[in-house]
This record gives structure tokens, C-alpha cells and sequence, in this order.
């Protein structure tokens, strides 16, 4: 058969994307796509990045075969909220070692107020003391004269 002429023709269809194996269609013009999409392009051009990286020597910025390790600075703060009332305090015994007892009696508190201002006059109390004794003298004189 010496007249027979045969012509086969190829043309490219479609491929397979190199990242996820998905069918990939070719429209006949241009380079045939290697990827479905932008994304597996860049993920397999990521992959390609890491895999140089990671065969260069750790002083070129390739990466270590020691474990990784990480540094945190960690700070903690606590508040604290203490309320605080203020209460009387009174003595449980007098210097003398005997049981402390209010005076009970009008005679008794004038006693107490006379040797309150004798122990002032002779200077036998503390500095610290005076100011918060007389403030508070003066508290008692103002109740009992609006009373």
C-alpha cells in the first residue's frame, strides 16, 4: 500500500494537578496548567521553599535536627481587695494586771478623765497619744454638750 497516508494527531486534554491529582483541563492554548489552582500552586511552591531550606547547613538558615524550643515570659499580676474596719480596741488587762473595765458611772469616768489630764500635765504619755486622745476628748465634750 504504497498511496495510504496515515496522520494521527495528539492534543493534549487535560492533566492531573501535581499537587492533589485532580483531573486539570486544557484548553489547547498556552502551557498546559501544572495545578488546579493558585492555591496548590503556592503550597507546592511553599513545600519546594522548605525542602531547599531544610538541606542547607544550619548557619545558611536551614533548619536543625535538635528538637525545637521555645522561651515564654510568662507575668502574673494579683490583686489583692482587703477591707479593713476599724474597732475599737481596749485593753484586756490595766497595767497594774488587773481585769480592764470601763467606767460604769458618771463619778467613774470623771475619775478616769482626772487622771487622764494629770498623766498629760506631768508629760507621762506617749507623743503618738495625745493628738488621737485629745481628738477624741473633744468628740466626747461636743456629744455631751448637744445631748
Amino acid at each position: 500500500m504504497a498511496g495510504e497516508v496515515r496522520v494521527v494527531r495528539e492534543r493534549l486534554v487535560a492533566r492531573t494537578c501535581a499537587w492533589c491529582g485532580e483531573e486539570v483541563p486544557y484548553a489547547g492554548t498556552g502551557r498546559p496548567p501544572a495545578y488546579c489552582g493558585a492555591a496548590h500552586r503556592t503550597r507546592a511552591y511553599e513545600l519546594r521553599r522548605a525542602q531547599a531550606r531544610a538541606e542547607r547547613p544550619v548557619g545558611e538558615g536551614g533548619r536543625t535536627r535538635e528538637p525545637v524550643t521555645q522561651v515564654v515570659e510568662r507575668t502574673e499580676t494579683v490583686v489583692r481587695t482587703v477591707v479593713r474596719t476599724e474597732q475599737e480596741r481596749v485593753p484586756a488587762t490595766r497595767l497594774s494586771g488587773e481585769p480592764y473595765t470601763l467606767p460604769e458611772d458618771a463619778i467613774e469616768w470623771a475619775q478616769a478623765l482626772a487622771h487622764l489630764r494629770q498623766a498629760a500635765e506631768q508629760g507621762s504619755l506617749p507623743d503618738l497619744a495625745s493628738e488621737p486622745l485629745a481628738r477624741a476628748c473633744e468628740a466626747a465634750a461636743r456629744a455631751l454638750r448637744t445631748r
